[in-house]
């Protein structure tokens, strides 16, 4: 059984860093493409940052380009998550997603990913 774990949320202010982690059981998560999406309360599920499976090229959304990096950890059987200069407005509930069948980054779910884990909550306030 597939399981994915999101983890390194928390509150941090305004230009702070958070790291957070997708740790997958059941699977290797080196065989998937990996996806990062964000939703916060009221607005649409957003994604942030992908990563493939078959040469760990990376996409990012624009609003988060130059400051989110998404990497693979293979001893930690993890997808991680790096979030540097953090705004208010990356506020939300952060979400990691296991690819399907696809090897290219998308941000779209429907027909592109089919696991997903409980989320990490990350609030940027001062």
């Amino acid at each position: 059984q597939v399981q994915l774990v999101e983890s390194g949320g928390g509150l941090v202010q305004p230009g702070g860093s958070l790291r957070l982690s997708c740790t997958a059981s059941g699977i290797s998560l080196d065989d998937y493409t990996v996806g990062w999406f964000r939703q916060a309360p009221g607005k649409e599920r957003e994604g942030v940052g992908c990563i493939t499976n078959s040469d760990d090229s990376t996409s990012y959304a624009d609003s988060v380009k130059g400051r989110f990096t998404v990497s693979r950890d293979q001893a930690k059987n993890s997808v991680s998550l790096q979030m540097n200069s953090l705004k208010p407005e990356d506020t939300a509930l952060y979400y990691c997603f296991k690819g399907s069948i696809m090897r290219f980054c998308s941000f779209v779910i429907k027909g592109g990913y089919d696991s997903r884990g409980q989320g990490t909550q990350v609030t940027v306030s001062s």
